[in-house]
């Protein structure tokens, strides 16, 4: 820093962050090419449906359990260090998981991925904040990180399907082995280390509790958005929230806590944490558009990809430009205007019919994309830049907690509505004299109240297909309206608690000394 102005990042720092963007790429392609893997690994290991659930899930759980616990850990051990560690733990538990032979030891190897997973994205962020000081870079810097880590989404299921075509399922997890090694390679010569001078020693109890608090709370919400209100996923949930109050009493006592909870005291930090929790609850929209657009409008994946295609893309560009554009106006008009832009996206889905408004529902996937880009793009270089830079680490690790929290509840609470309308409305559908199963299978989903419609004689099957669409799709029209109220209210929030900020550098670009 010279004379109060924070120094340019130079060629350096940017091709650091090409070598941090890598790891993000990977780990978004990771979550969506298992998907594409699975009916392959259920046949070749002979997984059951309960392992090849928990063959998706362990990968998530871990990764959202060790979050802050690895945030915490780089900002004491080193972040580069935590980096390097986690990327080693990565490539070798991509090669164990692509040679796994059985369904246990995938498991177990997915789950070594999660939490090698849990130390990228904190420890990439927090490095970030050290190598780009300047105001103006570090978003733009976040930017491009956030393009790349969506681009991961996007690229995923083509990546998936043309390795998948030529190659064993193992072939999947080998993608991940050439990008840690370049990690590897390149990442101490140009990463930064940084850690807290004065850290204290890691709190185990604390570490401890705030596992018993994210796995129960994860856990208890995806068996609800899967099975219902039932007694076990609410004695989880209750169970998590209980030792969560444990942990929260626990940190404001120790002198090092695990998550220091005077962040929350910067209303710029919080209202950002806030703000991204709101827009990640209306994930259960997208899952909605995937099934509408398979099982209702009959596509294939792969067409299914394209018409999701454009939404993604444009949450790409936005997600890149938003920092350029909000160093001419304030955040909180950007991220308002994107959102109302969103909320319009996703009232428009509500105008989607069974047999008509294919072209309005991609628009309003676009607008809803778009207009969402913003907040997740400044609002991560809000939460960097406010953090102490010793606590940069766990700040980013709680802004993906959250984010795994927000998804979950969202899956959950949305998902349940979508469901129950589903139910509700294709009841008059179902023909009498049907047994008990069909009749369950018919009401659980979609999927299930098609293949009864293939067992059943024409006009009787077209009757209860045709019902069983038409009720889906009232289904998302009201989990897109809930999520459009959703958008809504984040406005209000982020318009109200993030009105102080100025555009990104001006505060900087006024403080120049005139003589240097």
């Amino acid at each position: 820093m010279i004379n109060g102005i924070k120094r340019q990042a130079g060629m350096r720092e940017w091709v650091g962050l090409a070598v941090l963007a890598l790891p993000a790429l990977l780990v978004s392609i990771d979550l969506s090419v298992m998907i594409l893997a699975l009916p392959h690994i259920g046949a070749d290991l002979g997984a059951d449906s309960a392992q090849q659930l928990w063959i998706i899930d362990i990968y998530g759980f871990m990764l959202a359990g060790f979050l802050i616990t690895m945030g915490t850990l780089g900002d004491r051990i080193g972040r580069r260090r935590l980096l390097l560690i986690g990327g080693t733990a990565f490539m070798i538990a991509s090669v164990w998981a692509a040679f796994s032979t059985s369904a246990g030891m995938l498991i177990a190897a997915r789950a070594l991925l999660g939490i090698a997973g849990a130390t990228v994205s904190p420890s990439t962020l927090a490095l970030i904040g050290n190598m780009f000081g300047n105001p103006k870079q570090r978003s733009l810097a976040i930017g491009i990180w956030m393009t790349c880590s969506m681009g991961g989404m996007a690229l995923g299921p083509v990546v998936g399907g043309m390795v998948l075509d030529q190659f064993r399922w193992g072939s999947v997890f080998l993608l991940g082995v050439p990008v840690m090694l370049l990690l590897l390679l390149a990442g101490p010569a140009l990463l930064p280390e940084y850690r807290h001078p004065q850290a204290g020693r890691l709190d185990m109890m604390s570490v401890a509790l705030s596992l018993g608090t994210i796995l129960p709370v994860i856990y208890g919400l995806k068996e609800m958005a899967k099975y219902g209100l039932q007694t076990v996923p609410v004695l989880l949930i209750l169970a998590g929230l209980v030792l969560g109050a444990a942990f929260v009493s626990r940190q404001r006592k120790l002198a090092s806590p695990l998550l220091d909870l005077r962040l929350f005291a910067s209303p710029g930090f919080g209202a950002a944490l806030g703000g991204m929790f709101g827009i990640t609850l209306t994930g259960a929209t997208m899952l909605f558009v995937a099934q509408y657009l398979q099982l209702v409008q009959g596509m294939s994946p792969l067409q299914t990809g394209l018409l999701t295609l454009p939404g993604v893309m444009a949450s790409m560009l936005g997600m890149f430009f938003s920092p350029l554009i909000a160093r001419r106006i304030r955040p909180a008009r950007l991220i308002g205007a994107g959102l109302l832009i969103s909320a319009a996206g996703c009232f428009m889905l509500t105008q989607t019919g069974v047999e008509s408004g294919l072209a309005v529902l991609v628009l309003g996937y676009v607008c809803f994309n778009l207009g969402s880009a913003p907040l997740p793009s400044l609002s991560s270089d809000l939460v960097v830049g406010s953090a102490p830079p010793e606590k940069a680490g766990s700040a980013a690790a709680l802004l993906q907690t959250s984010g795994e929290f927000a998804f979950a509840l969202g899956i959950a609470i949305l998902g349940s509505v979508g469901t129950g309308v589903y139910r509700n409305q294709v009841a008059s559908a179902i023909p009498a004299g049907l047994p008990a199963s069909a009749v369950q299978a018919a009401r659980d989903n979609l999927a299930g109240a098609t293949a009864v419609s293939q067992g059943l004689s024409g006009q009787v099957g077209e009757t209860l297909l045709a019902g069983a669409r038409a009720a889906f799709t009232s289904g998302l029209h009201a989990v897109a309206g809930a999520s459009g109220v959703i958008m809504l209210a984040v406005v209000v929030l982020a318009i109200t608690r993030l009105r102080h900020l100025r555009p990104i550098g001006e505060h900087q670009a006024n403080t120049v000394d005139p003589r240097s």
